[in-house]
């Protein structure tokens, strides 16, 4: 069976935080919100290789791709398909990232109750959600919605 529409979409994240526990958000020089460093996966890519990928083209640094701490399925929307978007473990970035000037603005380190001043609601709910898995253990499964 066909489908129509617009392909799905499939991203990897990474909950980067520094020694006070805050996290890295880096806000793309195309875009209206603040973001998790990572992207999207390529095809015939798995994710956490992606994600390592994007690590290293965002800030510079070979950082260890952790434990999978999101799992979300984000329903289409006008002009995009369905997607899943993963975050994993970053862990922890000692100094300051190297930003790709062509992709990135700019980085802050931001308290996790703040980061809903600089994110959308979608990405303040799976920042959240990953904080809460890296601290159970757990891994978090989300659906979102419109």
């Amino acid at each position: 069976m066909g489908r129509d529409g617009p392909p799905r979409r499939m991203a990897a994240h990474a909950l980067v935080r520094d020694a006070p526990g805050r996290v890295l958000l880096v806000e793309p020089v195309h875009g209206a919100t603040w973001l998790l460093p990572g992207g999207a996966v390529e095809p015939d890519e798995a994710p956490r290789a992606a994600c390592a990928r994007e690590l290293r083209e965002e800030l510079g640094a070979d950082l260890r791709v952790g434990r999978l701490l999101v799992l979300d399925w984000v329903a289409p929307r006008p002009g995009l398909g369905e997607g899943l978007m993963l975050v994993y473990d970053g862990g922890t970035l000692a100094g300051e990232p190297r930003l790709p000037p062509e992709e990135l603005r700019d980085w802050r380190w931001v308290a996790p109750e703040d980061v809903p001043c600089l994110a959308d609601a979608e990405l303040a709910r799976r920042v959240a959600a990953a904080l809460g898995a890296a601290a159970s253990g757990a891994v978090a499964e989300l659906e979102t919605w419109g």
